[in-house]
């Protein structure tokens, strides 16, 4: 395994060449053993059968002869023994006479006359080239002569030639196919490891290093840096509602937009420097020795290059990236603190509006401890019921009337006392943990709204959803359910979503806007003007109401843009027959300046701050009182 170019490879074994060729070695001895083997058993065999031959033809002659010698019958004895002559293996066949003197004989043309003469002293004798029998030949039990065969192993030895040839090339052939058998395992074997390998160091959806890559070529970079003194700066990135992504378009989409942006911070990058995929939409970049302002030339490069619209699968897509910087040995002196910290700066630069680079600081580690001890206990606290549900009245401007209250979700930390929702709120929303405390709030504000309704008070009850609740697919059956569990009539139910849920895939967002308007459910924009602020796509979804951001309202009387803005919103609204709701009103000067532009509610400290059940239930009591004297 070697580093090259901020790269890791996995090179192919130095002994494997040697170790295939050992392979076919052994294979190939292997092979020539059972050969051996098969060739000296086969010579076995067919000696043994020319022996087994001859021996019978010893019976057949001797039986046959026995009355030729009997009656000195040479001719009928030469007739006999000329049968041999089908035999090719015979040499010699002679018969001799009691007293041992030669009777009759046979031989092969080709055989050298010499070894007619031969009188033979043993039954048998083999050797390599041929093999002597002399046996008695009897006629009823008395012996009158002999019988004496010399044959040759001409035949066996042709008949073995055939079979060593045979054998030679059977394993010639087995040698090679295991070798071209052996070649290709090996090149599967190789291929193996080296997609083993390649998953090991490389994404499969990016084909970018992956995490475990990053970490070896880190602690490599690092150790350099340390040996020579060098800085060396780690660039985290996110991409920013990448879920959003993944939610609505589908996995596939969303793997070909991260491979597009992996294209794309790939071209930006300088020769030798590599861009890594750390996780599901997390990205990052060494950069040795590099300074502050060097490091921030790149971050900007690479969120210039993804603020590009990308045309994705039929689909224009914007994508945005925060992203992280720390730096070594400033930030920390081993991987994992560099990489936490890093990390720590991202999720800054995603609190400060993302599409940024932030670099880190102590500050954001203590943010960092913070916000991970509060993710386990956000965990929890849903099912430890420290959850509260805070109501903020609405009222109407004309006559001060309580008209609805916005529910505010609370968190009574048992150590830590009460916790915004500005804190864990984005936090509920990244852990994707807003969905079950979403439906948790809602459900417990449609309980509430249906106990004040039971006293009399006829206010209706406004809940925000967030972008994650909003893109369930279940969400419209869970509200029904939930209106049907409570008994909360749809009509006192207000559903408050922002600008830029409502304009993520417009299509879907307008057919599941008027699902819950067809069952009797309002529906308003929360958070006016800080989004897309289009009174044109207003027209195309079933909204009964708009509230205007308390940004807008902060300076009023006093700002002219904020008059100016706040005045024009209202107008146009009511053109569109919206009712208009100012939130943030905490004067009276705030108060009369919006009931003279024509807003028809307001909400705000002036008139109450979020408080609990039982305190709204006193505050609605006291209001409808005060109204009901106004009117009198």
């Amino acid at each position: 395994m070697k580093i090259h170019a901020g790269l890791l490879w996995l090179t192919p074994k130095a002994g494997s060449s040697s170790l295939w060729r050992i392979d076919i070695v052994v294979t190939a001895a292997a092979l020539l053993l059972a050969g051996i083997v098969l060739i000296a058993a086969e010579f076995v065999i067919l000696r043994s059968s020319l022996l087994g031959e001859l021996d019978v033809q010893m019976r057949i002659i001797g039986d046959n002869s026995g009355a030729a010698l009997m009656f000195k019958d040479r001719a009928a004895a030469d007739e006999i023994l000329g049968t041999l002559q089908a035999s090719p293996s015979v040499d010699v066949a002679i018969l001799y006479t009691p007293e041992g003197e030669m009777f009759a004989q046979y031989r092969r043309h080709d055989i050298d006359p010499s070894l007619a003469s031969l009188r033979p002293t043993q039954p048998q004798r083999a050797t390599l080239t041929y093999v002597e029998y002399l046996r008695n030949v009897d006629v009823a039990g008395n012996p009158v002569g002999a019988l004496y065969i010399r044959a040759n192993m001409r035949q066996l030895y042709i008949q073995l030639l055939w079979y060593v040839g045979t054998t030679v090339l059977v394993v010639l052939t087995i040698t090679v196919a295991a070798a071209l058998l052996l070649r290709r395992m090996r090149r599967a074997v190789r291929h193996a490891e080296e997609r083993v390998g390649y998953l090991a160091y490389y994404d499969t959806v990016t084909h970018l290093p992956n995490r475990h890559a990053f970490n070896e070529c880190f602690e490599a970079r690092l150790g350099e840096s340390r040996e020579q003194d060098q800085k060396l700066t780690l660039l985290f990135l996110d991409l920013d509602d990448f879920k959003v992504v993944n939610d609505t378009l589908g996995h596939h989409v969303g793997d070909v937009l991260l491979k597009v942006v992996a294209e794309k911070l790939s071209t930006c990058i300088r020769q030798g420097d590599t861009v890594y995929r750390v996780g599901g939409d997390e990205f990052a970049m060494i950069l040795p020795n590099i300074d502050r302002e060097n490091a921030v030339i790149v971050a900007e490069k690479f969120i210039r290059t993804l603020s590009q619209p990308l045309n994705i699968e039929g689909h224009t897509l914007y994508v945005s990236t925060s992203i992280g910087i720390s730096m070594f040995p400033h930030d920390g002196a081993d991987t994992a603190t560099l990489l936490r910290n890093a990390d720590a700066a991202m999720y800054s630069a995603k609190e400060r509006g993302k599409n940024t680079f932030q670099y880190f600081s102590e500050e954001m580690h203590e943010k960092s401890s913070l916000r991970l001890a509060l993710e386990g206990d956000l965990r929890l606290a849903l099912e430890r019921r420290e959850f509260e549900v805070h109501y903020q009245p609405i009222v109407a401007l004309e006559t001060g009337e309580v008209v609805a209250v916005e529910a505010l979700l609370r968190w009574q930390h048992p150590a830590k006392g009460m916790i915004g929702p500005n804190i864990f709120i984005p936090l509920a929303e990244t852990t994707g943990l807003i969905v079950p405390i979403g439906e948790w709030v809602l459900r417990q504000a449609c309980t509430d709204a249906h106990a004040w309704h039971a006293q009399g008070h006829n206010v209706q009850v406004s809940v925000n959803l967030s972008g994650r609740q909003f893109r369930e697919e279940p969400l419209i059956d869970t509200i029904l359910s939930i209106l049907l569990d409570t008994g909360l009539d749809p009509s006192m139910l207000m559903l408050e979503i922002t600008e830029s849920v409502l304009m993520e895939h417009a299509e879907a967002t307008v057919a599941r806007l008027y699902r819950l308007k067809d069952k009797g459910i309002y529906l308003s924009i929360d958070d006016f003007g800080t989004g897309y602020s289009s009174m044109t796509y207003l027209k195309r979804f079933p909204v009964a109401k708009l509230k205007i951001d308390q940004s807008f309202i902060r300076d009023i009387p006093e700002d002219s843009e904020d008059v100016a803005i706040t005045t024009a919103t209202i107008q146009m609204a009511h053109g569109l027959k919206l009712r208009v709701v100012a939130e943030g009103i905490e004067t009276k000067a705030q108060a009369d300046f919006l009931r003279q532009r024509g807003c028809d509610m307001g909400q705000g400290y002036l008139f109450s701050r979020p408080v609990s059940f039982d305190a709204l239930m006193e505050y609605l009591e006291a209001n409808t009182t005060r109204i009901s004297e106004i009117r009198k």
